[in-house]
């Protein structure tokens, strides 16, 4: 089989690294004041939604030996 030779010199390939185009992008359009109310209220749900989750969360991971252990304190009292 024979080789293929690449379409674009190598040294053009190499340039287009280093080039900088004198024409600027065009400006992005500003939000309307619904799309902030809407990305404001998304926030706000993931961030109730994480805080919910850690509330309930935190008790269900805790593992009851500070309950019992209170139980046994007392008992170790009336002796």
């Amino acid at each position: 089989m024979f080789r293929r030779r690449e379409s674009v010199p190598f040294s053009f390939v190499a340039e287009s690294d280093r080039f900088r185009s004198n024409v600027t992008p065009p400006p992005s359009p500003r939000a309307s004041v619904p799309e902030l109310v809407g990305r404001s209220l998304v926030g706000l749900t993931v961030v109730a939604g994480l805080v919910g989750s850690l509330l309930l969360g935190i008790p269900a991971l805790d593992s009851g030996s500070s309950a019992s252990h209170g139980k046994q304190s007392e008992a170790s009292q009336d002796r």
